[in-house]
């Protein structure tokens, strides 16, 4: 492997590629051998980072087929540069960083670090590894660092191998959960006459139904997919992907339930169904954590950049202040990491993929967390007679709401040609009469469109890894949103460079509903051209 075949493998903060075959024409980039490799860089990483001279690590792995066979690779790396390698087998991303606080506090073996070996929601042919600290999870200069190393670094084997302890975690983790909600509702069984489902996807997340849910009282029945399983066979374990909400709200309804939970595969990431079936995902997540955060103490809520209108006001509604800042989970963690170190109490940083960092915990994107908080305010609703969803019974949704994906065409240097549309797209927008640039841009380009042309705003941004041109459009008014969409085609048109296709299909999708609204408004039966 060259140092550049490493280094492709680099995903932001986390190292992932192809570790099995199934797929077609996606060949293996991740092996046991690099695994292997990139563990004895971490271990060298840990010695220059906190001065030792040898290092134990924990480790860790989610349900994902390839994960048992890269977790003993990593174990072998570990072991035979003489260090020493604490494995806790199926495990949660949260779990393996809360480890290290854990034994900190218990005063027990002391790891330095932690790897999770994991690729979060991606095809099952895919893994990865992520890595932790004390200090958190590392930066994406961190793991190019590491991935240097692994390709370059000459690592001495010594016949003196170090220690492997087996170790499982995540019952200890579990039950400091249930600790958590027993203390804060001062009740042994909190949740008793309440029905929860949980939606695990065949990830790891399977233990909070009964190592969590069931000992606060809690019934769980209408609980699917629990099974690790890591082929993935019922629906990506994904609180974005549309078909795995559709599942979990299904068996909300189905099971006449008080409450859904759905995580991914990794556990970092959750979402939520109300008791009629209703997702509380987005903006309504990010809304119903806010309330329960800000009636505790005022402070910013730092949020990716798509989040809408409506929250904004929610928040301000609260005594809070709203921020948006980049996409990415680490960008808006480490922005409120900054506010808190400048004097700015900052209580969350949370994108709408559902990647929630709370300050008491560490700031630590942990989706099981994030379920524990918003249990504990439905047991304290629950004694006043209330339900949870209560508390975002205000929130302001958007009449419309788009994201749109913009392909560049194959072979381009589209990280060039973005740099340049977005800064002409920001000439564009300046010279409008009818659109105001946005003064929170921290990303790309926010353009708000006055109440004749559009009533609403569009988010236009690189993303961050892939050839793709995100655009995001909210409108307060149905109809609204396709007058931006088509301002934005207007303007992007003249680029050969993209696939506009997404900007067409959503305009054609648009007339085809108008002309189905105006022939069912005078009983008119419309027909194709063939008809």
């Amino acid at each position: 492997m060259t140092l550049q075949s490493y280094l492709k493998l680099r995903n932001g903060t986390d190292v992932r590629g192809v570790a099995c075959d199934g797929i077609a024409d996606e060949p293996i980039t991740l092996t046991a051998e690099i695994a292997k490799n990139v563990a004895k860089a971490f271990c060298v990483w840990l010695i220059s980072h906190t001065g030792k001279t040898q290092v134990t690590v924990a480790i860790g792995y989610d349900s994902r087929i390839t994960s048992p066979e890269l977790c003993e690779a990593v174990v072998s790396g570990v072991i035979t540069t003489g260090h020493n390698a604490i494995v806790t087998g199926l495990s949660t991303t949260p779990s393996m960083f809360a480890l290290l606080k854990d034994t900190e506090k218990m005063n027990e073996r002391y790891c330095q670090g932690s790897i999770m070996i994991t690729a979060s929601h991606l095809p099952f042919n895919r893994n990865g590894l992520k890595f932790f600290s004390h200090s958190g999870g590392l930066e994406a200069s961190d793991v190019k660092e590491i991935l240097e190393l692994a390709a370059t670094y000459r690592f001495a084997e010594t016949a003196n191998l170090g220690e492997r302890i087996d170790a499982p975690y995540l019952d200890r983790y579990a039950a400091s959960l249930v600790e958590k909600v027993r203390t804060a509702t001062g009740e042994e069984k909190p949740l008793a006459g309440k029905r929860i489902v949980v939606d695990a996807g065949n990830g790891a997340g399977g233990f909070f139904a009964d190592k969590v849910l069931i000992p606060l009282g809690a019934d769980t029945t209408g609980s699917q997919f629990l099974e690790p399983d890591g082929t993935f066979p019922n629906h990506i374990p994904n609180p974005e992907n549309a078909a795995a909400m559709h599942s979990v709200c299904e068996a909300v309804k189905a099971a006449n339930a008080d409450f859904g939970i759905i995580f991914d595969t990794d556990v970092d990431r959750a979402g939520a169904v109300d008791k009629d079936g209703t997702e509380i995902n987005r903006n309504r997540l990010i809304a119903l954590i806010s309330a329960i955060l800000l009636s505790e103490r005022k402070g910013t809520i730092v949020t990716d950049s798509v989040t809408s209108d409506g929250l904004a006001k929610f928040v301000a509604a609260r005594g809070g202040k709203h921020l948006r800042f980049k996409r990415g989970y680490k960008n808006v963690i480490n922005e409120a990491i900054r506010l808190n170190e400048s004097g700015e109490y900052a209580p969350l940083a949370i994108e709408t993929s559902g990647h929630a960092a709370l300050y008491e915990n560490y700031f630590l994107d942990d989706g099981a967390y994030l379920i524990t908080r918003l249990l504990i305010a439905m047991a304290n609703a629950a004694k006043e007679g209330k339900n949870l969803t209560d508390l975002i019974s205000s929130l302001e949704m958007p009449a419309e709401a788009q994201e749109l994906r913009v392909n560049f065409k194959s072979g381009v240097d589209f990280k060039t040609l973005g740099q340049r549309l977005i800064e002409e797209f920001t000439a564009y927008g300046q010279s409008l009469y009818y659109a105001t640039p946005a003064p929170d841009n921290h990303e790309g380009f926010r353009l708000r469109y006055d109440e004749h042309h559009g009533n609403g705003w569009a988010l236009m941004r690189m993303s961050l890894h892939d050839p793709v041109l995100p655009i995001n459009v909210e409108s307060e008014t149905k109809g609204g949103a396709v007058k931006i969409v088509k301002d934005l085609y207007y303007f992007l048109r003249k680029y050969d460079f993209l696939d506009l296709s997404p900007l067409e299909n959503s305009i054609a999708a648009w007339r085809k509903n108008k002309i189905e609204e105006v022939s069912a408004k005078f009983g008119v039966t419309s027909k194709t051209p063939n008809e």
